[in-house]
């Protein structure tokens, strides 16, 4: 009853951190030769944060990440609109963290390789499509070489990302993924910490902002911490953009002009810009919903199922989510295809909304409105928009995430600890 799962990223590596935990035997196919720790900073929300200590990987998240406090909105004239807590601060029975994703990649990588050996994760192989048949799925690959091999299992899990070969063979006709207009230019910086020391805050509005958060505690020799910056500005969509490599250098020449006014009491925006060692570009994309992520035998996880903009802290929580439910459906029905038909009636509704709304209505949308209603410049943000509204438009994006207090603090564990496939 073997899982062969395409792409060692989140989703994939927590559906086999999930498949050892439950007993179900699995390979992993990574298309990188060697795993590393690439990216920037990225948010993990207290729903996904409980799955992740509930894999034992708690203390080890509490080293690497830092406790989110606080998330603040504030318009482009660095007036405040609305902050409200985070994580524990908030209420939860689990913590946000803000974190390295490379670094949660590879603390992934190496609590599975260590629980289940190094065979578990073999790199460099791309998967190029699947086939299957009456007694299993399997996932066709072919090395950088050239070379092409086949790996057969009871059933294939696609976790290989917004370019998944695997979504493209289920559906030949779809778009390359869908550019908003939005340009986003990341990179971390050594810069003092603020507010809380563990603050996300957002600046701007929906043609011009600024986002950061620390992804590391103070230095307690400098003073300093890391803190993971997004600078984004937007465009006519139909100039057209096709870059989407998050190795793609910046020349901070291309937006850093637009942010030479941005200096407020705590945050210097051109000094955390060019502080940095390296900065890197990609437009803002996402794939529109889709009606079924499941093949027979075939389903998709994370970005490969649901591609979404990076707004409200949703894409590497809804990944570790994915992994978790798919495992809990394995308890329920077996290594089946019963199993792929409960995860994905569970969890479909939810991700495809999530996309819907982070087009327009997620969390962030408060700064447009602000914006709109007097271009950012207010003595009393309760002249503007009502504290009930701001409560009110808070608390819904929550409840459409599956992160809402009351219910999740309330909801059974995903998976016991000793919870096994029989």
């Amino acid at each position: 009853m073997t899982v062969v799962i395409a792409g060692a990223g989140i989703a994939g590596l927590t559906l086999g951190l999930t498949c050892h935990q439950i007993g179900v035997p699995f390979k992993i196919f990574e298309a990188a030769a060697e795993l590393k720790p690439l990216g920037v900073g990225i948010n993990i929300q207290p729903n996904a944060v409980r799955e992740l200590i509930d894999l034992g990987l708690g203390d080890a998240l509490a080293e690497i990440g830092v406790a989110t406090a606080e998330l603040g909105f504030f318009s482009k004239l660095g007036l405040e609109i609305w902050t409200e807590p985070r994580g524990k601060e908030a209420g939860y029975n689990w913590p946000q963290y803000s974190i390295h994703r490379g670094e949660l990649q590879m603390l992934l990588y190496r609590t599975l390789v260590e629980r289940a050996g190094t065979d578990c994760v073999q790199a460099g192989w791309r998967s190029v499509g699947f086939s299957q048949d009456a007694n299993g799925a399997t996932l066709h690959l072919e090395s950088a070489e050239g070379d092409k091999r086949s790996e057969h299992g009871t059933l294939v899990v696609g976790a290989d990302g917004i370019h998944s070969a695997l979504r493209a063979q289920m559906r030949p006709s779809e778009p390359p993924p869908l550019w908003n207009g939005a340009v986003l230019w990341r990179g971390t910086t050594q810069a003092p910490a603020y507010r809380t020391e563990a603050s996300m805050v957002m600046f701007g509005h929906d043609w011009q902002r600024l986002i950061a958060y620390p992804i590391s505690n103070k230095n307690p020799q400098t003073g300093l911490a890391t803190i993971n910056w997004i600078a984004e500005l937007r465009f006519d969509p139909a100039d057209g953009w096709t870059k989407e490599d998050w190795s793609r250098i910046a020349n901070l020449d291309d937006f850093l002009p637009q942010f030479e006014n941005w200096v407020y009491d705590w945050v210097d925006t051109p000094a955390l810009i060019r502080g940095a060692e390296r900065v890197y570009e990609y437009p803002m994309v996402d794939r529109d919903p889709i009606e079924t992520w499941t093949d027979g035998r075939v389903t998709l996880i994370g970005d490969a199922a649901h591609a979404t903009y990076p707004v409200g802290s949703s894409g590497g929580s809804q990944a570790v989510i994915d992994a978790r439910k798919l495992g809990r459906a394995f308890l329920d029905q077996g290594v089946s295809v019963g199993a792929l038909g409960q995860y994905e009636t569970e969890i479909l509704p939810i991700a495809n909304k999530v996309i819907e709304t982070n087009r327009g209505s997620g969390p962030d949308a408060i700064l447009q409105i602000v914006e709109d209603r007097c271009g950012g410049q207010f003595d009393d943000i309760n002249d503007v928009i009502p504290h009930a509204e701001l409560e009110a438009h808070a608390q819904k994006y929550k409840r459409i995430a599956g992160f809402a207090i009351e219910a999740l603090n309330s909801s059974p564990p995903t998976i016991g600890p000793e919870e096994r496939v029989i």
